[in-house]
């Protein structure tokens, strides 16, 4: 493949991401950067970690205005709205965070945090994620949560009380012993709850988790695949359009935060674990940083070299894997000038990617607009394959988990 070379004539929108690491208790099936609370929460000491962050960041995207703000973990709603109050201002004082920007706070339904909606929300977030998971408490228990049924109701309530009219509810299906009927259940009680964005997704065993050392007895394959397209025609039914593979929104509530990343859009990560991505106008690199996962390591670093854990150039032939990853998780797909836009680089040494998965079935194509078919999302991983580099569209060359779906938060959040 003739590598193109890389330059930006505008660079794609910028969001940021603040990950706080501190659960009350780690679930079993998490894998996320999350650490049980021991004791105070070094709240004060946290909060001007990240600020310290953040202001070191800023010179590689000065000028720049800030689109939209996820605050994820964890559980961010550990935080008193004091400690969350002096982190948005401090956000406000150091980017240019636009005036109309989502901003965005992870919750739990535990009832004390329930008591910190309202001043949530005066501090400026505008959006509240809640993760419920199921509103059955036997679910619940076997999932590790520390919320009942009732408790998640209520902070749904209390949400709108407080003012929030943008709410996402997060809500799993193929849990342990959980039958298409029983998953339906769960999603009627959130539709009843009348919020504007619900991300379903499907329990999976990930690797270093309880439940991959302990396997709970899950759902067969295919019941789980007749609870998702349960799941989406009654979505469907209720006014909410499916439009990222687990995420499903009324008009105009989709999740701006979240289509940035899918867009291949660029964001900067603060705090323990949290991981950014930035494109450079004058030398046309893509740069991808971590900072150090542990909050012991992340709080004792004096400098800003000694929070990052390592950062990394997306090479230019990499491309091509590295923005389809992201945009094919949108049903919609992706207007072709925007591959060029949001990755410097031409999209013509992936022609023969995409002509094979249009001859597939995987991918459609109408008029500028290109997207995956019903069967190339279902066939996501093997759809990848045909851009890993230097394969030129044969999948043969390497296994299916080579390059996995990547998780596409940066510091994985619930949606």
């Amino acid at each position: 493949m003739a590598q193109p070379m890389r330059t930006f004539t505008e660079l794609p929108p910028l969001s940021l991401y603040v990950h706080i690491p501190w659960c009350l208790k780690k679930c079993p099936y998490c894998d996320f950067n999350s650490h049980e609370q021991k004791g105070e929460l070094p709240e004060d000491a946290y909060i001007n970690a990240l600020l310290d962050d953040l202001a070191a960041e800023i010179p590689d995207v000065w000028g720049r205005t800030v689109s939209s703000v996820f605050i994820g973990g964890g559980t961010p709603s550990l935080f008193s709205s004091q400690a969350i109050d002096k982190l948005m201002s401090g956000i406000r004082a150091l980017t240019g965070l636009a005036p109309s920007a989502e901003v965005t706070l992870e919750a739990n339904p535990g009832t004390f945090e329930q008591d910190r909606f309202s001043a949530y929300r005066a501090a400026g977030i505008n959006r509240l994620s809640i993760g419920i998971q199921s509103f059955n408490d036997a679910a619940l228990t076997k999932l590790g949560r520390v919320h009942s049924s009732a408790e998640a109701v209520r902070a749904v309530d209390i949400a709108k009380q407080a003012g929030f009219d943008e709410i996402n509810l997060d809500i799993m299906f193929g849990l342990p012993g959980q039958s298409t009927s029983a998953a339906l259940d769960d999603l009627q009680q959130a539709l009843e709850l009348d919020t504007s964005h619900l991300s379903c997704y499907e329990l999976t065993l990930e690797p270093n988790t309880l439940f991959a050392k302990y396997p709970p007895p899950l759902p067969a394959h295919d019941e789980k695949s007749d609870m998702q397209d349960a799941i989406i025609k009654r979505l469907a039914k209720h006014g909410f359009e499916r439009y990222e593979i687990s995420a499903y929104a009324r008009t105009g509530s989709r999740c701006q935060h979240n289509i940035n990343y899918w867009q291949f859009g660029d964001y900067l990560g603060i705090g323990a674990g949290a991981h950014g991505k930035i494109s450079f106008a004058n030398d046309g690199k893509i740069l991808r940083r971590w900072k150090h996962k542990h909050p012991t390591r992340y709080l004792a670093a004096e400098t800003q070299h000694e929070r990052i854990g390592d950062e990394t150039e997306i090479a230019v032939e990499d491309t091509g894997l590295e923005f389809m990853m992201n945009a094919l998780r949108l049903i919609e797909g992706f207007p072709l000038p925007l591959f060029h836009a949001h990755t410097g680089v031409s999209i013509d040494p992936w022609h023969t990617a995409i002509n094979t998965a249009l001859e597939k079935g995987w991918m459609s194509q109408n008029g500028l607009q290109l997207h995956p078919t019903e069967l190339g999302t279902n066939w996501l991983n093997e759809l990848l394959e045909l851009f890993l580099p230097d394969t030129n569209g044969d999948t043969d060359k390497f296994g299916i988990h080579r390059y996995p779906i990547i998780t596409l938060n940066p510091a994985p959040t619930s949606e």
